[in-house]
């Protein structure tokens, strides 16, 4: 005879929603007088991986949004390749 299965739960992947409050957005001004808004986060944090985690997220998301925005201004929307 064999043993039943166990069932396990496994976790669910930790979302990104809220900002933790040692992560913080920062403008700097670039050369040319064009500012750039970046994450900044303090290493000496206890919560150090969940801030990174959060900013790492963060980063994609904005990355993706931006990729999406020149697809469609350059009227690739529906292409695979």
């Amino acid at each position: 005879m064999t043993k039943p299965a166990e069932l396990r739960s496994v976790p669910k992947a930790k979302k990104a929603s809220k900002r933790p409050k040692t992560v913080v957005l920062k403008t700097l001004s670039a050369g040319g007088g064009s500012k750039t808004r970046v994450f900044a986060l303090d290493a000496n944090s206890a919560s150090f991986s969940d801030d990174f985690l959060y900013v790492f997220k963060s980063n994609v998301k904005i990355a993706r949004k931006k990729n999406k925005e020149r697809k469609v201004r350059d009227g690739r929307a529906d292409r695979t390749s």
